[in-house]
């Protein structure tokens, strides 16, 4: 298969499940499981990415540098720290760990 078969593939598949989700009836979209489903489903997808770019390397699970970064960033969060220094701190640990050889 070629690049453009799946560059064409994917666009078609893009563009059908855009139209699947023009097509639902709206009654269906209010329903209160609905709701809370699609508030909780870009948080559990961004845990699960989070999760597998950090504990994994190819097809190993590995814990490294990434992980204490992750755990910097999880104890700036419980400590109500901003956005920018949650992310400072995930970015120093991941490097220290890195430079100190872990």
């Amino acid at each position: 298969m070629t690049v453009w078969i799946a560059i064409g593939i994917t666009v078609l598949g893009c563009y059908a499940v855009k139209l699947a989700g023009l097509l639902v009836p709206a009654g269906a979209l209010e329903r209160p499981l609905v709701r809370r489903l699609s508030a909780l489903l870009p948080v559990a997808l961004l845990a699960a990415l989070t999760a597998q770019q950090t504990f994994s390397t190819g097809h190993e699970l590995v814990l490294d540098a990434r992980a204490a970064g992750l755990a910097a960033a999880g104890l700036a969060l419980l400590l109500r720290a901003p956005f920018l220094v949650v992310v400072a701190a995930a970015v120093v640990v991941t490097a220290g760990v890195r430079a100190l050889g872990g």
